[in-house]
């Protein structure tokens, strides 16, 4: 780690008060030293990192920590606190920060090092011995593991001995860990009933350089405090070697403590099983084996593998039910959106090669003449129609596999394809995939015996799940939603006028507050959804024509602003609006996020009022659109697309007017107008070889 920290990296007498603030401190030292590139385009990253997760840690630990595009080569710098910086730690402050820059393409033996250091972290002796330095160039070589930290007290040489072995031995088994629980294993031969209660875990965090090896330190050693056999596959940027499939049969639980999928998780089936996220690895360990245990002995087990993205995952213990049935809700709509634009756009090439009666084309089976674009009109049209057939099935699927994993699928798509037949459509899909995935947990909630295990996921879970969800969608529920469902539809074919454009004002709202995010889903999904018929109507092309419209504000205006007013952004946010543009146009409301990230009071209240002019306009010029997606370059498929690009015109005029005159009202502070500037210069050094991430 020589060439990772240096004296010059270190801070002990670190006056920051925001987590913010000594980030840019210690950041500020790389960059005077060559490491970083561009100081706010780094900090963006660093923000952009601590968002996902808090990365304060209880024993007075701060690692903000990310890989970035303005790193030239791994950097550590440090800093000490008097008073304390607030990293989200349960247990108050930090007075020990640890800024890990890692480069975007980071080699192993580099992140292996950073992986180090995290475990270090988990060592009462190691911090201490940071907290009594008296010098910087001393705790850079104490972190660098050139001087061992200072002897535990006399009066307690057993427990020093005790730590110096359980620092080996975490060493050993990050080198080795496979290999040793495979010897460890084989040797330990007794009857369960004389033998150490074993269990296997998995730590995971985004950046897959701090979290997750502390996380597995941290089971480790409270594995050996409780008498366990833990042995920990540690899934970081370094790359993961899997553990010995013997030890996985022959362990008694598993704990996956991630915030990133498990991959491979099948693997680990049948088992009983605590998830959690990777904080909970590091700050509850202890708990999370005598749970593991506890499930082991009422002979709860995890039937299938696990969801493939975090958003997905029901997340751990203590999140609260919204959140989780946000994750749930998210997790549908993300499987369904391809679905949604395959078919769409399938569906709009079809009218617009085959003209707007392609829809009463016989089936291209007993007709298709192979001359005729009348042909491949019906033809793309009728795949687009089958596409969509899938979207309620899938939206239900992948809700209940949102909540129950894979054994959530079969009944989730049996509730979905129900509500499809029951005409109760995006609400029936809705409902279906939620008492799906309800279900699906409450069966795996019940004690099997360990015979039933193996055929549970294939067999019963499907089985049960799917009676249940049939006969609930078929003869319970399904006929109330359904007359909801037409209800709902009526009413938007009746909406004219001022409520037609107070709609449209509504929907351009929520496509602009959270670009991408649920709120903006909800009003995607709902205007996707009222097209996803073989003849949508007129409302609902309407309001697709709207939500479209609308979603393309953001980035647009973005784009504009950081043109006419360059000054007003700093140098990072000036390149993010050129690939603005192109976002915009393609109807991608994310491109807006770096902007909001970083000005959230200014960029999204301009952004929504300028999202509900187009929206209002759109409706009030009577736009429709076809197609789910594509942005500017479905316009010739939009029906009255002059003024639907009026529209769009206006909401980003009136957005980037906004921006402007928001941020030229702020008084921008002396020290980051100054970073600003010894950012582009160092950019214009150095950047001439570093590619800049739009």
């Amino acid at each position: 780690m020589s060439d990772m920290i240096t004296a010059d990296l270190v801070d002990l007498d670190l006056s920051a008060d925001t987590k913010e603030a000594a980030a840019r401190a210690l950041a500020e030292r790389m960059v005077a030293k060559g490491r970083v590139t561009d100081l706010d385009g780094f900090l963006a990253d660093v923000a952009a990192r601590e968002a996902q997760m808090p990365t304060g840690l209880d024993g007075g630990i701060g690692i903000p920590h990310c890989r970035s595009a303005h790193v030239t080569e791994p950097t550590l710098a440090f800093g000490r606190s008097a008073a304390g910086i607030d990293f989200g730690a349960p247990d108050g402050p930090a007075d020990l920060v640890f800024l890990i820059a890692a480069p975007a393409g980071a080699d192993d033996a580099h992140l292996t090092i950073l992986s180090s250091l995290a475990r270090q972290l988990m060592n009462t002796e190691f911090t201490d011995a940071l907290r009594s330095a008296d010098d910087a160039a001393a705790a850079a070589a104490l972190i660098r593991g050139e001087e061992a930290p200072k002897a535990a007290p006399a009066a307690e040489p057993q427990a020093a001995a005790e730590a110096a072995s359980g620092a080996v031995d975490a060493a050993e088994d990050s080198a080795a860990a496979p290999v040793a629980a495979s010897a460890g294993a084989a040797a330990d031969t007794p009857a369960p009933a004389g033998r150490p209660f074993r269990v296997v875990a998995v730590t995971s965090c985004p950046t897959g350089i701090a979290h997750t090896y502390m996380a597995a330190e941290s089971l480790e050693n409270a594995g050996r405090e409780a008498g366990v056999e833990l042995v920990v596959e540690t899934q970081g940027s370094a790359g993961f070697t899997r553990l010995d499939p013997a030890v996985i049969a022959a362990a008694d639980g598993v704990i996956f403590a991630h915030d990133v999928p498990v991959r491979d998780k099948d693997r680990f089936a049948g088992k009983p099983t605590v998830d959690v996220g990777v904080k909970a690895g590091i700050n509850r360990a202890t708990e999370l084996i005598t749970e593991v245990r506890g499930k082991a002995e009422r002979g709860e087990v995890t039937a299938g593998a696990g969801p493939a993205t975090p958003v997905e995952r029901a997340g751990d213990s203590t999140e609260g039910y919204g959140t989780k049935l946000r994750k749930w809700l998210m997790s549908g709509v993300s499987y369904m959106v391809p679905f949604v634009a395959a078919g769409g756009l399938l569906i709009a090439l079809g009218f617009a090669i085959g003209g707007y009666k392609i829809n009463k084309a016989p089936s291209v089976m007993d007709h298709f003449v192979w001359t005729q674009t009348d042909s491949w009109g019906a033809l793309l049209f009728q795949i687009g129609v089958v596409a969509f057939g899938f979207l309620v099935p899938v939206l239900a699927g992948y809700i209940a596999y949102g909540m129950a994993d894979r054994p959530g699928l079969v009944p989730g798509f049996v509730g979905g394809a129900i509500a499809l037949t029951i005409n109760a459509g995006f609400l029936g899909g809705l409902a279906a995939g939620l008492i799906a995935g309800g279900v699906v947990m409450a069966i795996q909630k019940i004690a099997i015996p360990p015979a039933l295990r193996g055929v549970m996921p294939v067999v019963v879970i499907p089985l049960i799940s799917s009676a249940i969800v049939g006969f609930l969608m078929f003869v319970v529920i399904g006929k109330p939603i359904a007359a909801a469902q037409k209800g709902m539809t009526d009413w938007l074919g009746g909406l004219t006028g001022t409520n037609a454009v107070l709609l449209g004002a509504l929907l351009g709202l929520m496509m602009c507050f959270d670009l991408g995010g649920p709120v903006n889903k909800v009003a995607y999904t709902f205007a996707t959804a009222g097209i996803a018929v073989a003849d949508p109507s007129d409302s609902a092309m309407k309001i697709m024509a709207a939500v479209m419209a609308a979603g393309m504000v953001p980035p647009l205006a973005m784009a504009l602003a950081t043109t006419v007013r360059g000054r007003l952004f700093t140098r990072t946010e000036r390149e993010n609006g050129k690939a603005a543009w192109v976002l915009g146009l393609s109807f991608i409301s994310e491109g807006a996020i770096p902007f909001a990230a970083a000005d959230p009071l200014r960029v999204i209240p301009s952004a929504m009022v300028g999202g509900a002019l187009t929206g209002a306009l759109s409706m009030a010029f009577g736009a429709t659109l076809r197609a789910p997606h594509g942005g500017i370059f479905v316009v010739p498929l939009i029906g009255n697309p002059f003024f639907y690009l009026i529209a769009i015109a206006a909401g980003v005029c009136v957005t980037t007017g906004l921006v402007v005159l928001l941020k030229g009202l702020r008084k921008p502070a002396p020290e980051a107008a100054a970073a600003d500037s010894a950012a582009g210069a160092a950019g214009a050094a150095g950047e001439r070889q570093q590619p800049v991430a739009a």
